[in-house]
């Protein structure tokens, strides 16, 4: 018999298996039943008739001969573009992944309510701007590596090490080639002149991915300047800002405006689709680099970090390792059409079919920084 002490309390609700667990004994490993229950349970009518199977299970969980090596993850990334890095980490090591995804906002608010209860180790999350309101929140914690200093340039790393970028994104200017000759782009400022008038269409700006374009021109130019230049933006949009940024370039190639702003997996995705429709959309588009002569191109991180009450820190910082490793590095320029943060993977053929660009050298930690000062912005400058 194990010391009865040591039950998991299980509180239950009736709303769609929300089943909450928390530990009262000291800090344990997790399995894959007691952290994410909802991964496996029905809906009951009486809950508690499983309480003694679960606190049994929590029991024999504590003996250090049935716990197994594992860490698990809350990721804001789709499944399809994390799942197989987390088996090919787990083939290497023995170690398991427990994976739950989820909306960005959705896992901070959970991560933040759990506590020191979490069974979360890492946070996987894709920009800066969601990183740095992670770490803000207090649900990170730091962790160095010489592994991760030597993989990941300083500008894509928390400078105090509480997350790590695992992948580039950059954020072009992307037109009609049938319509927008080369010659007449320059620079992300250039956009808020007239000739662009009804010409422009772009995300809302409740997108994390504008707000750190936004941010990170505040950086180089200051707010009263920026504030102009989105004034200017604004004017010249074509329609109302909708749908995401595929939606944009569908938008571009079917005639509804010249000109928009995307970050470029997402056109690489459209052209190694299956979908004839996306093929042909992304055939009729091209991609600019701007600001060439200047600070360069906008770019943003997915990225990761350790959380603040991880039962299993070392597993979790494996993980991070294993992810800017060459083998991940190139699975996220090959399969993801996103460029490897480590500068020595060369990027996809469909990366550089588009060419060399200047990328922005500022810190990306300094677009969540600002990210509260970008959204105030945006919403004086009318950017809906």
């Amino acid at each position: 018999m194990f010391d009865q002490s040591g039950c998991w309390a299980i509180l239950y609700s009736a709303n769609e298996n929300n089943y909450h667990l928390t530990n009262n004994r000291a800090q344990m490993k997790f399995s894959t039943f007691i952290a994410f229950p909802e991964m496996f349970m029905p809906k009951l009518s009486k809950p508690h008739v499983l309480l003694p199977v679960l606190c049994l299970l929590a029991g024999l969980l504590t003996s250090p001969l049935l716990a197994a090596e594992e860490v698990n993850v809350y990721s804001a990334r789709k499944e399809d573009l994390i799942k197989p890095l987390l088996d090919d980490f787990s083939k290497q090591t023995g170690i398991s992944v427990n994976l739950v995804t989820g909306k960005e906002e959705a896992l901070l608010q959970r991560l933040q309510s759990e506590g020191a209860n979490t069974p979360a180790d890492v946070l996987l999350t894709s920009d800066a701007g969601r990183l740095a309101a992670a770490r803000q929140a207090g649900v990170l914690q730091a962790v160095q590596s010489a592994a991760l200093a030597k993989h990941i340039p300083a500008a894509y790393r928390d400078p105090e090490g509480y997350w790590y970028g695992l992948s580039v994104r950059a954020r072009p200017i992307i037109y009609a080639k049938d319509r927008v000759k080369s010659a007449q782009l320059s620079t992300y400022e250039d956009l808020a002149v007239p000739q662009w008038r009804d010409k422009i269409c772009v995300r809302s700006s409740d997108s994390i991915y504008n707000q750190s374009l936004v941010a990170g021109m505040i950086a180089h130019h200051g707010e009263a300047k920026t504030e102009a230049w989105a004034k200017g933006l604004v004017a010249n949009f074509a329609r109302p800002p909708k749908g995401g940024d595929r939606d944009q370039i569908k938008a571009v190639a079917a005639g509804e405006c010249d000109v928009t702003l995307a970050n470029t997996y997402y056109l690489g995705g459209m052209v190694n689709s299956p979908d004839p429709a996306e093929q042909a959309a992304a055939a009729k588009v091209a991609v600019f680099w701007p600001d060439a002569k200047t600070t360069g191109v906008h770019v943003n991180v997915s990225g990761a970090g350790v959380t603040a009450h991880t039962h299993n820190r070392d597993n979790a910082l494996k993980l991070l390792e294993f992810l800017a490793s060459d083998l991940a590095q190139r699975w996220y320029a090959d399969v993801n059409n996103e460029y490897p943060v480590n500068p020595a993977i060369p990027p996809s053929a469909t990366l550089e079919s588009w060419g060399t660009f200047k990328a922005d050298t500022l810190n990306v930690a300094k677009l969540g920084e600002l990210n509260a000062a970008a959204v105030r912005l945006m919403d004086r400058a009318g950017w809906k």
